[in-house]
C-alpha cells in the first residue's frame, strides 16, 4: 500500500491532485488524491460520511474544489460546470434509476440526444437499430429495443442506464455508484460482467461499493478515504484481505459483525408467539403464508426480488389491505388496514426506502427521532422542546450517530446515520415488534456493524424482530431462522443453525421446499 505522497502519477487516465472541499466549518475534503488508468477499475472506499460523495460530485462538476485540480488524457477540466465534463467523456451512473417507465429500452438509450429525421420528428426506427447494435457489440445481449422499461428486471434497467451514458461513443471515464446494490446476486453478476467488457475496451472505471467482496473480485487498486482524507491506497492483491480494508476504512477493528445472542428464544408448548401470520395474502401477489415469531426472536424473511417479500411486508404494517388471513400480536387478533394501526399493535417499521418512506428530509435528527413518541416530550399539548433536545442527544450518544448534532436536517446525513436515526425513533417506544425491510442496503461496514449489534440487544431484551433482506449472507449470520419466499410463497423455514451458506442460496434460487 502506497502513502499519498507516493502514489504513482500517469500520463493517461485521470488525475484528481490535492483536492478540497469544505462547508461552512466543515471540511469534506482535505488534500485528497486519486489517479485511474485507462483500462482500469478503481475503486472508492470509505464509511457513509467519509467524502466519496462530496469527491463524485467535484468530479461530476456539480461542486467546484476549494483546492486542487483534476486532469483527464492530460486536460485540465472546467469544474463547477457539469456540461463541460460531461463534454469531456466523464459519466457518472448514479444509484438511482432515473428511468421513465413508459419509455422504451430505445427510447431511455437515446433521451436527450435523439436521432431525429427532417422536420424534427423522432427517428424511431434509426434509434432501435442503434441500440440493438449496441447491446449486441458491448454485451452480447440481444435486448429488445422496444420493450418498455416498466417490463424489464433489475439488471436489465441498470444496463439501459448505463448504455445511455455510453452510446455516443465518448466515454473515458465511467462513475459507477452502487451499481448493483438493489439488484439480486444473478443480476449483479450480469451487471459485473458489462463493467468488466468496458475496461476491456480501454474505459477508465472509478467503482464505488460497500460490498467489499465486489471490490476484491473486480478492482485492479482502490482509493481509501476516511474522514474526508485518503488513508491508503490498496492494491488488488491487499483487497482481498477484507479485515485489513475494514480497518482502514472504520480506523478499529471490528471484531465480528455478528455478535453472539445473549439469550436463546425458546418456544416451548402452550407459548404464545409474539406474531402469528395465519393464511394471510394480498389476493393476487401473495399466496395463503402461515409462519410464528417467538419472543426474542430474530426470523429472516429471504426471496428474491419479486418473490414476495415486499408484499409481505406491506402486509403487516398496513401499507396494503390484506384480502384474506390473520395478523395475531401476543395471541390477539388485530384487523390492520393502516400504518397507525399496526403501531397501536406494536409494530415499528425501518421502511427499505428510508429517504421517502421513513424520514422527513427538511426535518432535524431531533424531530425525525421524535416523531413516534410526541406525547413523552409534550405537555398539555405543547412541544417542550427542551426534551426534545435531552431525547436526541442522549440517541445521537448511545448510537454514534453522526454528524452529533440533533439539529441538523437529516437530509445531510450519511445513509447509514439516517438509518440510525429511524432506528432511534422507534427504540424510543414500547414496540415488541420490529420489522427491518433491507436495514442495511447502502449502509457502510462500520454502521452496519452498529445496526447488527443493536438488533441483536433488542432480541436479548425479548422483542422480536423480523428482517427482509436481499443479503444472503446477512440473514445467515443475524438471525435465529430464515423463511423462504418463492413466486408469492414461504417455501421453507430454515434454523440458521448448521444451516451453509450454500444450501441458503440453493433455497433462494431454487424454490426448494424444507421444514414446513
Amino acid at each position: 500500500m502506497n502513502s499519498s505522497n507516493d502514489k504513482q502519477q500517469i500520463s493517461g487516465g485521470l488525475i484528481m491532485d490535492r483536492i478540497g472541499k469544505s462547508f461552512g466549518s466543515v471540511a469534506a475534503l482535505n488534500n485528497v488524491t486519486l489517479t485511474i488508468k485507462p483500462g482500469e477499475i478503481h475503486g472508492l472506499i470509505g464509511e457513509n460520511g467519509a467524502g466519496k460523495s462530496t469527491l463524485i460530485k467535484i468530479l461530476a462538476g456539480v461542486y467546484q474544489a476549494d483546492s486542487g485540480s483534476v486532469r483527464l488524457d492530460g486536460v485540465s477540466l472546467q469544474l463547477g460546470n457539469p456540461a463541460a465534463i460531461e463534454a469531456q467523456g466523464i459519466r457518472v451512473i448514479h444509484q438511482e434509476l432515473n428511468l421513465i417507465p413508459h419509455f422504451t429500452v430505445a427510447e431511455s438509450v437515446f433521451l436527450g440526444q435523439e436521432y431525429r429525421r427532417r422536420g424534427g420528428m423522432l427517428d424511431h426506427r434509426r434509434m432501435n437499430q442503434a441500440t440493438r447494435q449496441f447491446f449486441r457489440d458491448s454485451w452480447q445481449l440481444d435486448l429488445d429495443p422496444r420493450r418498455l422499461i416498466r417490463d424489464l428486471s433489475l439488471a436489465e434497467r441498470k444496463l439501459v442506464q448505463i448504455a445511455r451514458a455510453l452510446i455516443d461513443g465518448i466515454a473515458r471515464l465511467v462513475v459507477f455508484d452502487e451499481p448493483t446494490a438493489p439488484l439480486e446476486q444473478f443480476e449483479a453478476t450480469l451487471v459485473s460482467s458489462a463493467i468488466t467488457r468496458l475496461k476491456a475496451q480501454g474505459i477508465a472505471i472509478l467503482y464505488i461499493s460497500h460490498y467489499l467482496n465486489e471490490i476484491a473480485e473486480l478492482c485492479d487498486s482502490a482509493t481509501v478515504l476516511r474522514n474526508g482524507e485518503v488513508v491508503g491506497y490498496p492494491d488488488r492483491a491487499l483487497l482481498q484481505d477484507t479485515d485489513a480494508v475494514i480497518r482502514l476504512m472504520v480506523g478499529r477493528e471490528i471484531d465480528s459483525l455478528y455478535t453472539s445472542r445473549q439469550h436463546t428464544a425458546d418456544a416451548r408448548a402452550g407459548d404464545i408467539p409474539a406474531l402469528s401470520v395465519q393464511n394471510l395474502s394480498d389476493g393476487q401477489q401473495l399466496k395463503e403464508i402461515n409462519f410464528t415469531i417467538q419472543r426474542g426472536e430474530i426470523v429472516g424473511i429471504a426471496g428474491l426480488q419479486g418473490a414476495g417479500r415486499d408484499v409481505l411486508i406491506d402486509l403487516l404494517y398496513g401499507l396494503k389491505s390484506a384480502k384474506k388471513g390473520k395478523i395475531l400480536l401476543d395471541g390477539r387478533a388485530h384487523r390492520i388496514r393502516t400504518p397507525r394501526q399496526a403501531i397501536r399493535a406494536g409494530m415499528a417499521l425501518v421502511p427499505r426506502d428510508r429517504r421517502h418512506q421513513g424520514l422527513i428530509l427538511n426535518f432535524s435528527a431531533a424531530d425525525n427521532i421524535n416523531l413516534a413518541s410526541m406525547s413523552d416530550t409534550a405537555w398539555m399539548g405543547w412541544e417542550r422542546r427542551s426534551l426534545v433536545w435531552q431525547k436526541a442527544r442522549s440517541w445521537i450518544e448511545r448510537l454514534s450517530i453522526r454528524p452529533g448534532r440533533p439539529e441538523l436536517a437529516v437530509r445531510f446525513m450519511s445513509g447509514g446515520n439516517q438509518q440510525k436515526v429511524i432506528l432511534a425513533r422507534w427504540l424510543d417506544t414500547q414496540a415488541r415488534l420490529f420489522i427491518l425491510d433491507e436495514p442495511t442496503l447502502g449502509v457502510d461496514i462500520g454502521a452496519r456493524s452498529d445496526i447488527y449489534q443493536r438488533t441483536r440487544q433488542l432480541a436479548d431484551q425479548g422483542r422480536s424482530v423480523l428482517v427482509s433482506s436481499s443479503d444472503a449472507t446477512e440473514l445467515l449470520g443475524l438471525c435465529d431462522r430464515i423463511l423462504v419466499m418463492w413466486r408469492g410463497g414461504l417455501v421453507a423455514d430454515l434454523s440458521t443453525e448448521g444451516l451453509t451458506l450454500d444450501a441458503l442460496l440453493a433455497s433462494i434460487n431454487g424454490g426448494q421446499e424444507k421444514q414446513l
